[in-house]
């Protein structure tokens, strides 16, 4: 299984951690999501394209970098 981890910096609290593991959670692939909000990154697992991953943290609002 593959991870990816994604910097997310609008990352302010449980909300956007929320809104953006539901969006992560639709990519064909993706087999486990974890926000950290601490330290404002995502940690995907799973075989989901990165592009696809970020297009659905930017669906969520936010931006990955």
């Amino acid at each position: 299984m593959n991870e990816q981890l994604f910097s997310v910096p609008g990352i302010t609290c449980g909300h956007c951690a929320t809104a953006i593991r539901e969006s992560v959670r639709c990519v064909p692939g993706v087999q486990d999501v974890d926000v950290d909000i601490a330290g404002k990154t995502v940690r995907v697992a799973g075989d989901g394209d990165s592009a696809a991953v970020r297009a659905a943290i930017a669906d969520a609002g936010y931006q990955a970098v």
